[in-house]
């Protein structure tokens, strides 16, 4: 039977060879499939189908085969996807093979939080610097990493070739701290402020704002309190359940090991629509 090529939509955003591109909706559910892959390897998965990979991540089948498909030929009909190779597949098309050098500035609470993260290093990216304008701060150790003046920051992305700027400083310091990014060569931007920064456009930046996760899922538990009809209120706020998929030590559906999103369109805001550049 012959296969229909899908529609690609627009805007495109990210390009496999010199025919196929991936829109960006498609390049943040294969960050997904990317995390649930991961797991299924570390539990030793060689094989895994369509339908449990997309169960997994939390989509439909058809939905998977067809954002899989901006890959070229993945799958045996029958079979399944081989879990190595299409880890493989998916870590190229979002340029992780290359690997990131990933530089931080504010090492508060959040800062040293996500320095001592261990997960960055395994999906491909390294923590390379850190910087502070704190004279309390510099000159600490934060996992193996001595945090430098942030006078010194433009100078220190272009020694550690950094690829990825990290922003987890108070707002009023974003714009300044992503201006020197910029002067570093960095053309990969993740920030913890709302402020939206002024970048050249070449530059991808992508705004992560914590305050309005919260307010989303505010709406969400009024909403499913209204849509029971207001039943069984108390004055304790009530989230509902996660619905983020899961994994079973075996890799099929179940319970087991939780492989929720890496982003979602609502977990993050940017100034343009860029590569998805979180963990």
């Amino acid at each position: 039977m012959t296969r229909e090529r899908p529609v690609v939509p627009a805007p495109v955003e990210r390009s496999v060879g010199a025919e196929r591109v991936i829109p960006q909706a498609t390049v943040t559910r294969l960050a997904t499939y990317l995390r649930v892959l991961g797991i299924l390897a570390d539990d030793g998965v060689l094989i895994v189908s369509s339908e449990e990979l997309a169960t997994a991540a939390g989509v439909g089948s058809a939905k998977l085969r067809k954002d899989l498909s901006f890959l070229g030929p993945n799958g045996v009909r029958g079979v399944g996807y081989d879990v190595m190779r299409l880890r493989a597949r998916i870590e190229s098309a979002l340029g992780l093979d290359r690997g990131h050098k990933v530089v931080l500035v504010g090492v508060g609470n959040l800062g040293q939080a996500l320095a001592r993260y261990g997960g960055f290093g395994r999906r491909g990216f390294s923590m390379v610097g850190l910087f502070d304008i704190d004279p309390a701060r510099v000159g600490l150790v934060v996992d193996d990493l001595q945090v430098r003046h942030v006078d010194t920051l433009e100078v220190g992305c272009r020694e550690l070739e950094a690829t990825i700027g990290v922003i987890a400083t108070p707002d009023d310091a974003a714009q300044a701290v992503a201006s020197a990014f910029v002067a570093g060569g960095v053309e990969c931007i993740l920030s913890f402020s709302p402020v939206e920064l002024d970048v050249p456009d070449r530059v991808e930046v992508r705004r992560v704002d914590l305050a309005v996760e919260m307010q989303v899922l505010s709406f969400n538990s009024s909403r499913n309190e209204a849509a029971h009809g207001g039943a069984n209120l108390s004055t304790t706020p009530r989230l509902g359940r996660s619905r983020g998929p899961r994994v079973s030590p075996g890799g099929l559906p179940g319970a087991g090991v939780a492989a929720g999103a890496i982003s979602s369109s609502t977990s993050s805001n940017s100034r343009r629509n860029g590569s998805v550049i979180a963990p």
